[in-house]
């Protein structure tokens, strides 16, 4: 904006002093000559070089426009450089966990807020078990995996991966036991095949690569791409449909094969037959594995094993989908909104 800004006052601006200096000038100069003090030629030659200074000074004034170009990537270059390394407390190593978690009495509030994200919550998660976290936005389901994967240190209480407090854990030895799929897929202008193996899964070979392309149902799409794995996709993906960026995010998990994952509105805004299709990639990723689910869409969790209905960051209701809608309570409330929002639509 800086630079829009400068762009488009820099020329008006120039323009209006320039006319008032040589206004100015003419003004002086034309005194002189009646004065008898200034001939005819030296006005002319006097007003002549006055003009001529007019391209350079536009020139001029125009380098404050890169200026201000430079100044605001310098803004955002230092504001990288100058965050600070992330807290890293942790001086155990782990080797691949089983995936048992246990919260126990978890309170967190964010910077600013005057209100618990998560109040006193106490979750039990056995290794293997798959866990589904609903409720309204703002209840604290995302901030409850945040806390689990350590982009946040919880005010109370204490997270435990197999009795194991995190806090004691290496950050870079818990988050390998991590997989993260979101909503919002972060993908890199390069090639498919790099943007699924990337950071420490780098090196994994190429039929490893292409087995979790296989397994997320990304192959499909991926074989039609002008050069397959090797396709340049864009800054951000630009080149892939919402669906084929979560497919290839669900690759990037399973080639990562994390005993712990978590699903953080990894279907939602898709439509039916791709969410079908990522449905079936989801179920290939989370067999053998600790999963917590965070959806909208309760229909994506009916099989869960258990559902915890959380509401202003505390538990509310937990049970199977069927021991829910029995209980007609706040589960099944959310069922019938979500039903009659997909009859209106």
């Amino acid at each position: 904006m800086k630079f829009a800004m400068a762009a488009i006052a820099s020329s008006p601006a120039v323009q209006l002093v320039t006319a008032i200096v040589l206004a100015v000038i003419i003004y002086i100069a034309t005194s002189q000559a009646v004065a008898g003090l200034l001939s005819v030629g030296e006005f002319v030659s006097f007003f002549a070089a006055m003009a001529m200074l007019l391209g350079p000074l536009k020139r001029l004034v125009g380098i404050n426009e890169h200026i201000q170009k430079g100044l605001a990537a310098c803004e955002s270059v230092f504001a990288i450089l100058d965050t600070e390394v992330e807290e890293d407390t942790g001086e155990l190593e782990i080797q691949r966990a089983s995936g048992a978690l246990e919260f126990s009495n978890i309170t967190f509030r964010y910077e600013g807020s005057d209100i618990d994200a998560i109040d006193d919550l106490s979750i039990c998660i056995e290794a293997g078990e798959t866990i589904a976290l609903v409720g309204a936005s703002g209840s604290g389901k995302t901030t409850l995996a945040n806390l689990l994967a350590r982009f946040y240190l919880p005010d109370k209480g204490s997270i435990l991966l197999d009795s194991v407090d995190l806090q004691e854990i290496k950050l870079q030895s818990l988050r390998a036991n991590i997989a993260f799929v979101s909503q919002d897929v972060v993908l890199f202008n390069d090639t498919v095949r790099n943007n699924i193996a990337y950071g420490t899964m780098r090196d994994r070979s190429y039929e490893a690569i292409i087995n979790a392309a296989e397994a997320a149902y990304a192959m499909e799409f991926i074989r039609k791409l002008p050069a397959g794995m090797d396709t340049v996709i864009g800054e951000g993906g630009i080149k892939l449909s919402g669906g084929q960026m979560q497919r290839l995010a669900i690759a990037r998990a399973l080639l990562k094969n994390a005993p712990v994952l978590i699903l953080d509105e990894a279907t939602s805004s898709l439509d039916t037959e791709t969410e079908r299709r990522i449905q079936l990639a989801l179920e290939n990723l989370t067999q053998g594995r600790t999963c917590i689910i965070i959806a909208h869409r309760l229909s994506t969790i009916e099989t869960a094993d258990r559902i915890i209905v959380m509401d202003r960051g505390k538990i509310v209701e937990t049970g199977t989908h069927l021991e829910l809608l029995k209980r007609n309570n706040v589960y099944a409330r959310l069922q019938q909104v979500q039903f009659r929002q997909d009859d209106h639509q």
